[in-house]
């Protein structure tokens, strides 16, 4: 568990301290006036339930004792003493789970005088709840420099969102929820867009009275900024009208090296089609094929380009291409689909004969009976 201690006693395990480290009934330490120590965890801040973590405080060399406090716990949490002369104590567990999640502060002493705390330090612990939604508003495709708004929603009745952001640099953002239509979200206005990095977020649900006890992660959600390229052509083969039931392949080009091409429907909630290129030689082009289509396939289409090496930077969009099915909601004569709903109205029709006749029998048996009460 990788202890550094000559000191330890007995653990009070429903209270849920540290495995192996002291916590007795000492009082709270009193601030004193040596610097401050520096508090971190390994490996992070957030970590998902059952996963190792550990906790450690850094002070200067040869101080005789570490002590951890948890913000609204009575006594020390947990008490260390480092073996030589070391600057670092480290308090572990191998498993996270809501006990451990809070905002702890670290103190160290030298001979009787004691440190500074240290600044605060929250430690969250994930999948206590189920994960939430994340989802883009209107699209995940965004121009260089433009902004984007992004849901994130749960029918819980969750108090607070916080997304974060993948990367080099994490960042997040915390929000207040909403309810609308019975679900519990929020909004998060992300922006402006840059090609500088990718562009990968997932949120969080908790509880206010909790704050360091989050959901299960979203799924994740990768924006993609366009205008990095010239625009690409996008045309439809055999024509963009087409019959219901029939096929059709919408081929998207590019004049320059590309090899993945991205297919995306105004107003779809879905993310955009992708296709990578097996053979770069050119002509450089993907066909999205569909088929047969129904009125679903209706609407207007663009497409973009990007070197898969960064998938995310996209080039400028294609003319929009608007794509029509004639022939209604009904599929032409013969379809499987026409067969079973021509087959669903024999049947109301013979239900309605079968009503409309017992109706009338029920009629002709109680006649005589009105006829002899007369």
């Amino acid at each position: 568990m990788g202890k550094e201690s000559t000191q330890t006693s007995g653990c009070n395990s429903h209270k849920g301290c540290l495995p192996g480290l002291s916590l007795g009934t000492r009082n709270q330490v009193q601030a004193g006036t040596l610097p401050k120590p520096t508090i971190g965890a390994e490996p992070g801040s957030v970590i998902h339930w059952g996963r190792p973590v550990t906790v450690w405080c850094q002070g200067p060399l040869r101080a005789q004792e570490y002590r951890l406090e948890k913000e609204g716990s009575l006594s020390p949490w947990d008490r260390q003493s480092p073996r030589g002369p070391r600057d670092k104590a480290r308090f572990s567990t191998p498993h996270m789970t809501d006990i451990y999640a809070g905002r702890y502060r670290c103190y160290y002493r030298r001979s009787t005088d004691w440190s500074k705390p240290s600044d605060p330090f929250d430690l969250v612990v994930t999948g206590s709840y189920s994960k939430p939604t994340l989802s883009d508003l209107p699209s995940p495709v965004v121009t260089s420099g433009g902004n984007v708004t992004l849901q994130c929603g749960s029918w819980w009745g969750f108090d607070r969102f916080i997304l974060t952001k993948e990367g080099e640099h994490k960042l997040s953002w915390t929000q207040n929820s909403q309810q609308l239509k019975g679900q519990f979200q929020a909004l998060f206005l992300v922006g402006p867009m840059s090609p500088i990095h990718s562009w990968i977020f997932r949120c969080y649900s908790y509880y206010s009275n909790k704050p360091q006890v989050w959901s299960e992660p979203s799924e994740p959600l990768e924006l993609m900024v366009s205008g990095m390229y010239e625009k690409l052509s996008l045309l439809a083969q055999p024509a963009p009208s087409v019959s219901w039931g029939e096929n059709v392949t919408l081929q998207c080009r590019s004049e320059i090296w590309m090899d993945t091409f991205h297919l995306s429907k105004e107003g779809s909630p879905a993310p955009p089609q992708h296709l990578v290129l097996q053979d770069t030689a050119a002509p450089f082009q993907a066909n999205f094929s569909f088929g047969p289509v129904t009125s679903d396939h209706e609407g207007t289409y663009r497409c973009y380009g990007s070197d898969s090496t960064f998938s995310y930077l996209l080039s400028l969009p294609s003319d929009p291409l608007e794509l029509r099915v004639s022939g209604g909601n009904l599929p032409p004569l013969g379809h499987p689909s026409l067969q079973s709903q021509t087959g669903m109205n024999y049947t109301v029709e013979n239900l309605i004969r079968m009503g409309v006749a017992g109706f009338i029998l029920a009629v002709l048996g109680i006649l005589p009976q009105d006829v002899a009460w007369r």
